[in-house]
């Protein structure tokens, strides 16, 4: 299947399918002398490994994962870094139901219609399991990143209507949405909670932030990092909207509002908003990079449904199963992942944009 790699330098390939042996990546470009091991990568694969709390699929996966090579006593030696982990806990009968019935707000139908097949066991390439792939390629990218002082960091802004109005990146971790405001986690365990009582789903915004940045990342044209990074974003299944910095409400603001005045202090210039989200014109400027990635509800609901059949009969559909009520949460590290890809990416293409950074890695 074309489509499955991300990257023009920093090159991410992800394969494998929810209910098939086992799923990986492929990560190719990254640089010699990295120091990575399988716990690093298993910490950031276990932000979104499946059973973490009742918000969740209790699919029993325990996602261990393998490093098959570009990595020898702990350091990356620069060819291609291949990771696996294996699918344990497949129950593909689950799906026996559903295999000629068109899921609602699923790939199901678009699927049949792009390729005349395809794997109903759990939706195949189009599960959210597939971004098990993603996280380890962006378990590299941060490994890189952080030898250069930038941090990807990001959190469930809302559950639905329910919206984060503090910052306390501790709290982070400490509930099962990933919101860094205590007191909308708990309204939003009440809201889940209502939704899943009547069979229904939650979607949220994810927020990410990319701090440390340096200037000058990105192209002004097609390639614009803006553009990069909505492309990462919306490449994640279940993904309806990304805005960049004001995004939206940016149509809101006269030109006076929304552009950010610059300053110049101890030689250094800065901005004192960012409603531009730390890109100007496609490239960076230095200043905190801000995504906001929106998320629909997961569409696996055992709420009746109306739909057809491959044979075009209308009929009705309960999805049962383990399906998450709500996937925001375990979205978060995949957010990050396809971050740091992204970034990474536009840092090794941008080395060769000035003559004077070329000669200070070439010349004698």
């Amino acid at each position: 299947m074309s489509g499955s790699t991300i990257g023009k330098m920093f090159c991410v390939t992800t394969w494998g399918e929810s209910h098939g042996p086992a799923l990986g990546a492929v990560i190719d470009g990254c640089p010699a002398g990295i120091e990575l091991d399988e716990e690093f990568v298993q910490r950031l694969l276990n932000k979104r490994k499946p059973g973490q709390s009742r918000y969740s699929t209790q699919r029993g996966e325990a996602d261990k994962v393998e490093i098959l090579s570009g990595v020898f006593e702990g350091k990356t030696t620069g060819t291609p870094i291949a990771m696996m982990v294996r699918n344990t806990d497949q129950r593909s009968h689950d799906y026996s139901q559903i295999m000629d019935v068109y899921r609602p707000g699923h790939a199901d139908y678009t699927f049949d219609m792009k390729y005349g097949f395809r794997d109903y066991r759990g939706g195949g390439r189009s599960s959210g399991r597939e971004t098990i792939g993603r996280v380890m390629g962006g378990a590299v990218a941060m490994k890189l990143l952080e030898q250069l002082g930038i941090r990807v960091t990001a959190f469930t802004e809302s559950v639905g209507p329910v919206k984060g109005q503090t910052y306390d990146e501790a709290e982070i971790e400490r509930n099962p949405f990933r919101m860094a405001d205590a007191q909308a986690a708990a309204s939003a365990a009440e809201y889940v909670s209502a939704a899943a009582a009547r069979g229904d789903s939650c979607g949220g915004v994810v927020k990410c932030v990319v701090k440390g940045a340096p200037a000058g990342l990105g192209d002004p044209v097609f390639d614009k990092l803006d553009a990069d990074l909505a492309k990462a974003m919306m490449s994640i299944g279940a993904v309806k909207g990304v805005e960049i910095g004001a995004g939206f409400s940016a149509s809101e603001l006269t030109g006076t509002q929304d552009n950010d005045g610059f300053f110049s202090q101890d030689g250094q210039i800065g901005k004192r908003t960012n409603n531009a989200g730390g890109i100007l014109g496609g490239i960076s400027d230095g200043s905190d990079i801000v995504i906001r990635v929106a998320f629909k509800p997961t569409p696996s609901v055992s709420a009746l449904q109306q739909t057809v059949t491959k044979e075009g009969e209308n009929t009705e559909i309960s999805i049962h199963g383990r399906h998450d009520p709500l996937i925001v949460a375990r979205a978060v590290p995949v957010v990050e992942a396809m971050a740091a890809i992204t970034i990474c990416d536009a840092l090794l293409r941008g080395m060769s944009s000035r003559m004077d950074n070329v000669s200070k890695i070439w010349s004698k």
